[in-house]
This record gives structure tokens, C-alpha cells and sequence, in this order.
């Protein structure tokens, strides 16, 4: 039987609750997702040594490049959605559903013959070490081949999401960290598959949380795609793409930046390129609430521009930006307490080895650690912007953001040592921020200007 149990209205009630509430599962289901990351890496770092962690590495922002145009079209196809849901448009959200899985089938069928194209050259064009280059491939490729997974997953987990469902994708992601693990250590530590076994293990748990998503869709009432949905609809399709695409850009710009940072690491030898490696790993745990406090901050907007409710964007802009600086610093402290332990998990080798990696994995995190508020502002503060259908001034962030880790990677180096490597990307979120938050206090000006005069009819904006 279908039901929207799960569904929520987010143009009423406390906006902090709403949105605390709303992002609190998706928290949880990011650690899972994170658990994927940890677990690969802790069993290649463990069982196969600093050589396949440092490939691990190498491949990092290549994959994450890719990772994150897939989400980058989610992402921006979900604000239509949840801007049809606000306004109660059930018929229109239906046909942006249907033209984002058509879009989505496409965009992922070009990745991955791009993707496969070019994992070899820009392995090379990053001057990655051969010690470690061959294992890197490997796991691009069969990484890869999984994008059309990945994309089916993060387009069904965005409709959830958009509808205000942020419970099932945590469910979703569960199943797959479970599968994950307990395929991770199948296939490395049993058959023996090395770097690639990890690879095959991320892409089958993926499968699972996609298919877990569908059927959650599926027995939402109202999403019930038809053959008529699916009509194309040039210039749905094309606002689509004009949402989606910036975001994917973005993202793009953002990784490319993550690779020049990545080429100048690969000169610093397999040991330092290994401890770096092992604090990106923790990246992900130190964004897990920036990110779900973004999600929240786009159905949230969303769903209440929609509805035509400015004052309430306002209100809820406030109350995110302060949780998530409380949860910033709290998760700071935690990583500057705890931080070199954990790192000790993922790093092996002889004492003298995992000695130096840890000295420069802590390093890297304590940066970060402290100016961790930096980075949860940009997420909450971007993903309003997106959230009201501006996803070109974020875009300009990501690229303010290339600039300042491109600029900070070649020229700190040279002048404090390849300790200043690790203030690339504080100084990018920085960056993003001017543009960000002067954007964002502009934007919301507007809006309460054009309500003042009428703008917003009975089915919103």
C-alpha cells in the first residue's frame, strides 16, 4: 500500500526544529556514507600497506570530481522539486521528476564514458607516483564503471530529500555501510582482491541504497510517474539543466582545485602523500553535519519559497547558521582531542613510517579542526542560495573557492615549507564566504522586497 508518511511540510512550524530535525537523520546517514571512505581505507591502509593508501589518495579528487558533478545535477534538479511541493503543484513535481530521471540516464551514461577516458591521463597529468599509479587506476575504473549507480542513487535520495523525507536515505545508507563492510573484508582480506575488491565493494553497497530509495519513492501516494510525465518537456528540461548544471560545475571547478593541490602533494613523496590521505578520509566526518545542514537548508528554502513564505527563509537562515556553528565547534574540539588516535587507524608500516604520516595527517587536521565554523557557514549559506533557485552565484563561490586553494597549494609551499599545503583549503572556504554571505544578504533583500509588492500568488513564487 503507498503512503507518504514520510513526507514532511517544512513551511510550518519552528524553523530550527524543522530543520535541526530534518538534517539530524541525514547526519546519521552521511557517517554511514562515511563509513564506506573509513572502512576502505582502514582495511587497504591495514592489510595492504602506505603504497595502497597513497593510491588511494592519488585517485581521491579524480573519483570526488566525478562524485560530485553526479550530485551536482541531484542536487539542483531537487529544487524544482521541492519548490512544487511547497506550492502543493503535485502534477508539475511529477513531471520534474520524470524529466530528471531522463536527464540524470543521459548525464550518467556521458560521465561514464568520459570518466573512463580520462581516469589514465589525468592520473599521469598529476604526476602520481608510478610506485602507486597502476593500483589508482584500477580503482577508478571499476569505480567508474559504477556510475550509473551512483547517479540512480543520489537523484532517488534528492526526491526523498525535496519532499522533506530525510529518515529513508539514512535507512538507505545503513544497508549499504553494512554491505559495504562486510564486503570490503570478503573481497580484500578473503579473495584477496587488493584495492580493487574495495572499489567492487563501494559500488554493489551503492546498488543496495538505490534500491532501497526506489521502493521508498514508489510508495509515495502522489509520485506516481505515468507515460505522461515522461512527454518531454523542452523547457522543463532546460530549467533543469539550468539548475543542475552550475551546481555540477561547481562541484567540477572545486575538485580540479583538489587535484592541483593533489599534484603538488605527489611531490612531496608516498609517506607525506600517505598521511594526507589519511586526514581527507576524516574530511568527510568533519563536513557530515555542514553537508546535512546544507540539504536541509535546500528543501527548507525550497519548499518555503515555494510557498511564497520569505520571512520564514529568514528566520531559518538564522537558526542554521547557529546550530551549525555549535556543531562545528563541538565536532572540532572532538577531532582535536581524538584526531591523532584515529588516524593511527588508518596508517601501518614501520615505526618510522606511520611516525611521520601521523605527524603530517594531525598537522593537517588540527588546521582544519580549528576553522571548521568557516566551512559549515558556506554549506548552510550555499545551499540557501540554491535553495531559491540561484544556483550561479554558488557557482561563483566554487570558483572563488579554485582560486584560493589553487593560488594557496603552488605559491605557500615555496615560501613556508610543504607544511603550507595545509591551509589550501581553510583559505578556500574563506574565499567562499565573501561571495556567499554578501550574496545570500542581497538575495534575501530582494525577496522580502518583491513580497512587499505582491509578487508571490497563491502557489508561490
Amino acid at each position: 500500500m503507498k503512503t507518504a508518511s514520510r513526507v514532511q511540510n517544512m513551511t510550518e512550524g519552528k524553523p530550527l526544529k524543522l530543520i535541526f530535525f530534518f538534517a539530524l537523520p541525514l547526519m546519521a546517514g552521511n557517517a554511514f556514507q562515511q563509513l564506506y571512505t573509513l572502512v576502505d581505507t582502514m582495511v587497504v591502509g591495514q592489510a595492504l600497506g602506505v603504497n595502497a593508501l597513497a593510491a588511494l589518495g592519488a585517485a581521491d579528487w579524480t573519483n570526488w570530481m566525478i562524485l560530485g558533478i553526479i550530485q551536482g545535477f541531484a542536487q539542483g534538479f531537487s529544487i524544482k522539486m521541492a519548490q512544487d511541493f511547497g506550492a502543493k503543484n503535485y502534477e508539475g513535481l511529477r513531471e520534474t521528476v520524470a524529466g530528471a530521471v531522463v536527464l540524470a540516464a543521459a548525464s550518467a551514461l556521458g560521465l561514464l564514458l568520459g570518466a573512463q577516458l580520462l581516469a589514465k591521463p589525468l592520473l599521469v597529468l598529476l604526476q602520481t607516483p608510478d610506485a602507486v599509479l597502476q593500483s589508482a587506476l584500477l580503482y577508478l575504473r571499476i569505480v567508474f564503471a559504477g556510475i550509473p549507480v551512483v547517479m540512480a542513487y543520489n537523484v532517488l535520495a534528492s526526491v526523498l530529500r525535496a519532499l522533506g523525507d530525510g529518515r529513508t536515505p539514512l535507512y538507505a545508507m545503513v544497508v549499504a555501510a553494512g554491505v559495504n563492510v562486510a564486503l570490503d573484508l570478503l573481497f580484500v582480506l578473503v579473495f584477496g582482491w587488493g584495492i580493487g575488491g574495495a572499489a567492487a565493494a563501494t559500488i554493489i553497497a551503492q546498488a543496495c541504497s538505490g534500491l532501497f530509495c526506489l521502493q521508498a519513492v514508489r510508495r509515495i501516494a502522489f509520485m506516481t510517474l505515468t507515460r505522461k510525465d515522461f512527454r518531454i518537456n523542452g523547457s522543463l528540461c532546460l530549467l533543469l539543466m539550468k539548475l543542475g548544471l552550475p551546481m555540477a560545475f561547481q562541484n567540477a571547478i572545486i575538485a580540479v582545485g583538489g587535484m592541483i593541490v593533489q599534484f603538488v602533494v605527489n611531490g612531496f613523496g608516498v609517506l607525506f602523500i600517505a598521511g594526507f590521505t589519511a586526514t581527507n578520509k576524516l574530511y568527510g566526518l568533519l563536513e557530515i553535519a555542514a553537508t546535512s545542514f546544507g540539504y536541509a537548508m535546500v528543501t527548507y528554502v525550497g519548499q518555503n519559497l515555494g510557498a511564497g513564505k520569505v520571512e520564514r527563509i529568514s528566520r531559518g537562515m538564522r537558526a542554521a547558521v547557529a546550530a551549525a556553528i555549535a556543531t562545528s565547534v563541538a565536532i572540532g574540539v572532538a577531532m582535536l582531542l581524538a584526531g591523532r588516535m584515529i588516524l593511527g587507524l588508518f596508517i601501518s608500516g614501520t615505526p618510522e613510517e606511520v611516525t611521520a604520516a601521523l605527524d603530517v595527517a594531525y598537522h593537517y587536521l588540527s588546521v582544519m579542526s580549528v576553522c571548521l565554523p568557516v566551512l559549515y557557514v558556506l554549506h548552510v549559506t550555499r545551499s540557501a542560495l540554491q535553495g531559491m533557485g540561484d544556483t550561479v552565484l554558488p557557482m561563483v563561490s566554487g570558483i572563488a573557492e579554485f582560486v584560493m586553494r589553487t593560488g594557496t597549494a603552488i605559491l605557500l609551499p615555496g615560501l613556508i615549507g610543504e607544511n603550507g599545503i595545509f591551509y589550501a583549503e581553510v583559505l578556500a572556504w574563506m574565499g567562499a564566504d565573501v561571495i556567499l554571505v554578501t550574496s545570500y544578504l542581497v538575495r534575501i533583500r530582494g525577496l522580502k522586497s518583491c513580497a512587499l509588492r505582491g509578487c508571490f500568488g497563491k502557489e508561490g513564487y
